[in-house]
């Protein structure tokens, strides 16, 4: 996916906010895992800013992974509303 206006590249879909299960560390590519990531959840990281946390479907391992709320492509608004802040 392109990068964000910020820099950043996000790693799930703008649409659904589904994530894959592809880094062991945030960033790392290093998961054998791929499985789907589940949005459980948002959590507000203060600098980070809004961070949607998802759930490996068949591993359990959770993840943080930041909002995109500007540019040609942001995050669905309406979706993220609908999670739970944790």
């Amino acid at each position: 996916m392109p990068a964000s206006t910020d820099g950043h590249y996000r790693n799930h879909c703008p649409h659904c906010l589904w994530s894959r299960h592809v880094d062991v560390k945030p960033g790392d590519r290093s998961s054998d895992c791929e499985s789907l990531m589940e949005p459980t959840g948002l959590v507000d990281k203060g600098g980070k800013g809004w961070q949607i946390v998802h759930r490996c479907t068949v591993c359990g391992q959770r993840q943080p992974n930041r909002v995109v709320r500007e540019g040609a492509s942001p995050d669905d608004l309406d979706l993220l509303l609908n999670l739970r802040w944790l």
